[in-house]
C-alpha cells in the first residue's frame, strides 16, 4: 500500500476522504463559524438583553478595554485549558471555534456590517433570527465531526464530574456568567431571558430541518492526529509500503 494511501486510510479509516470533501469540509467548519458570529451580532445589535455568555464577554470588554471578540477569545482559551484539565477531549474544531468566532464578531462589530434598529418589532425580530443563524451555525460546524465548542464541553465535563443533569448544570454556568457579566457591565435585559429559554428550540430546529441526528456523529479529536503523527514518525515508509500495515 502507498505511504500516503495509508496514512489516508488511517485518518479516515472509513474508506477515505479526497481533496475536494477536505476542502468542503474547512469551508462548512468555517461558515459555520462565521454565521455563529453573525448570529451572536444580531442578537446583540437586537438591544433588548444579551446571551448570558455575551452579557459576560461585554461585561469583560468594558471592564478591561477589549473588544467583545477579544474577551470570548480570552475566556474559550481559559475553558479549553480547564476542559484539558478534566480529560475532556478536544477536537481542531473545538479550537478553531475559540478562536475564529471572536475574530468574525470583532469584524461584524467594528465595521459595522450588520445594522441596528430603533423599531422594537425589528429588534425582537432580529433577536429571533439571530438564534436561527445561530442554530443553522451549530449545524455546520458540528456536523464535521471535529468537536464541539469549548463551552459545550465544559458543560460535558461538569455533568460527568458532578453526576447532575445536563439541563441543571448549564443553567448553573449560565446563571453565574450571567451575574459575574452583569456586575462588571454587561447589558441583561428581557432579551437574555428569552434567549437562555429557547437557545435550544432554535438549535433544535435547524438540526431537524437539515434531518441531522448529532448522536450520529463521530468526532475526530487532537490527541487522535497526535498519536497518528507519531506512529507515522517512528514507522519506515517502506514497512508501509511493502506490508501494508
Amino acid at each position: 500500500m502507498p505511504y500516503t494511501e495509508w496514512v489516508n486510510t488511517k485518518l479516515y479509516p472509513k474508506g477515505g476522504i479526497g481533496l475536494k470533501e477536505k476542502g468542503l469540509t474547512i469551508i462548512r467548519l468555517f461558515a459555520g463559524f462565521f454565521l455563529y458570529s453573525a448570529g451572536i451580532v444580531m442578537t446583540i445589535n437586537a438591544n433588548i438583553g444579551l446571551a448570558p455568555w455575551d452579557v459576560f464577554h461585554q461585561g469583560l470588554s468594558k471592564t478591561f478595554g477589549i473588544t467583545i471578540g477579544q474577551a470570548s477569545i480570552g475566556i474559550g482559551i481559559i475553558i479549553v485549558i480547564i476542559n484539558s484539565l478534566f480529560r475532556e477531549k478536544v477536537g481542531w474544531g473545538s479550537l478553531g471555534n475559540m478562536l475564529f468566532i471572536g475574530v468574525f464578531v470583532d469584524l461584524l462589530m467594528l465595521n459595522h456590517i450588520i445594522p441596528e434598529f430603533e423599531n422594537l418589532v425589528l429588534r425582537v425580530l432580529m433577536m429571533f433570527s439571530g438564534m436561527f443563524v445561530i442554530g443553522v451555525a451549530t449545524y455546520l460546524y458540528i456536523s464535521v465531526g471535529l468537536g464541539a465548542g469549548p463551552r459545550d464541553g465544559l458543560m460535558v465535563a461538569l455533568t460527568k464530574r458532578t453526576g447532575k443533569s445536563v439541563r441543571l448544570v448549564r443553567n448553573t454556568i449560565e446563571t453565574v456568567v450571567v451575574i459575574i457579566g452583569y456586575f462588571l457591565g454587561g447589558s441583561v435585559g428581557v432579551g437574555t431571558l428569552v434567549m437562555a429559554l429557547t437557545i435550544g428550540v432554535f438549535v433544535q430546529l435547524a438540526f431537524q430541518l437539515f434531518k441531522f441526528d448529532v448522536k450520529k456523529v463521530e468526532h475526530r479529536f487532537i490527541d487522535e492526529d497526535i498519536k497518528l503523527l507519531k506512529k507515522m514518525l517512528t514507522q519506515p515508509k517502506r514497512d508501509v509500503g511493502a506490508g501494508g500495515k
